[in-house]
């Protein structure tokens, strides 16, 4: 079996200080959320638990699936370098970028340097030397090919909305085409929600609808996404049947506002795809100070085995 932990928008806390000249922009509005209701939300506590419940409890896989900034100062992604070297190997973790990591022009770009790591194609797969043309990047765990994506660009006040781009797509299209001529299992790591209605349109992925169809031209085995801090368990069309999308709530949450800190394990075997995925939510409790499984499980049946079995 491979195990996978799949974690999200982990805002870290707390936010560092900020010059004038940081804050004439967009990030002043991110500044003020955050001392009026961010700093209730996201907390050290958790994410101190949270290192504590993975080392405790490894994984083959850890996969972070973006916003690990607030409003993208290079202090904070320094902050999420320092907690992810602390969590274990680069080659063990793969992180993609979220709105927030990209909340000023030019900001992910610079703090691009701090992650590149944890966003390296393994020796001989497609790779390039830098953002945006770094993604998608692949990396193959017995079995299983992680893809990372990226709708992380800037926009506007008011907006929290994704893009993967014609380029991007295409390459992704290409690359799980490849991976399952491999008869690899395919997951695909984006920030944005790809499914339908899953967010309000100033805040969703804007080429969803061609992402959508790429997918139903070439599947996969299973897509995670953060971005809407609720855990979702969605599915969208694949060639030969649904595709399944989850998303994680946000893994640094106390709980005051859409539920506390979350994180999924996830259990597959991708020699027998067909037997299904398994699984476990897990929740922070704010008076144990520990992460704990839900009381059921969710066993999702994929199309994969069609397309890399069959």
């Amino acid at each position: 079996m491979f195990t996978l932990a799949h974690i999200s928008d982990l805002h870290f806390p707390p936010l560092p200080p900020a010059s004038a000249k940081e804050l004439l922009s967009k990030r002043i509005l991110g500044y003020l959320s955050w001392h009026r209701k961010r700093k209730h939300e996201h907390c050290a506590t958790v994410l101190e638990a949270l290192l504590d419940e993975l080392k405790a409890n490894p994984t083959d896989h850890i996969c972070v699936t973006g916003d690990l900034t607030n409003i993208a100062l290079p202090q904070e992604f320094k902050t999420a370098q320092n907690w992810l070297e602390r969590l274990g190997k680069a080659e063990d973790i793969s992180i993609i970028p979220g709105n927030h990591d990209a909340y000023v022009k030019g900001a992910l770009d610079r703090g691009m340097e701090n992650w590149r790591q944890w966003m390296t194609s393994d020796a001989g797969a497609p790779d390039q030397l830098c953002h945006p043309q770094i993604f998608p990047f692949v990396r193959r765990r017995d079995g299983v090919s992680i893809i990372g994506t990226s709708t992380a660009v800037a926009t506007l006040p008011a907006l929290a909305s994704g893009r993967l781009g014609e380029d991007q797509r295409d390459a992704l299209e290409a690359l799980l085409q490849a991976e399952h001529k491999a008869r690899q299992f395919t997951i695909i790591m984006i920030h944005h929600p790809p499914q339908p209605g899953a967010e309000s349109p100033r805040k969703a992925l804007s080429d969803g609808a061609p992402f959508r169809k790429m997918i139903a031209r070439t599947g996969a085995g299973l897509i995670l996404h953060g971005h809407t801090h609720r855990a979702l368990v969605s599915q969208i069309d694949g060639p030969h049947g649904p595709v399944p999308v989850l998303g994680c709530g946000s893994s640094s949450s106390i709980g005051s506002h859409r539920g506390p800190g979350h994180y999924y394990r996830i259990q597959l075997n991708p020699k027998t795809p067909s037997a299904g995925i398994k699984v476990e939510s897990r929740h922070f409790d704010a008076t144990k100070t520990r992460f704990f499984p839900a009381k059921s499980q969710t066993l999702i049946q994929d199309s994969h085995a069609a397309l890399s079995h069959g």
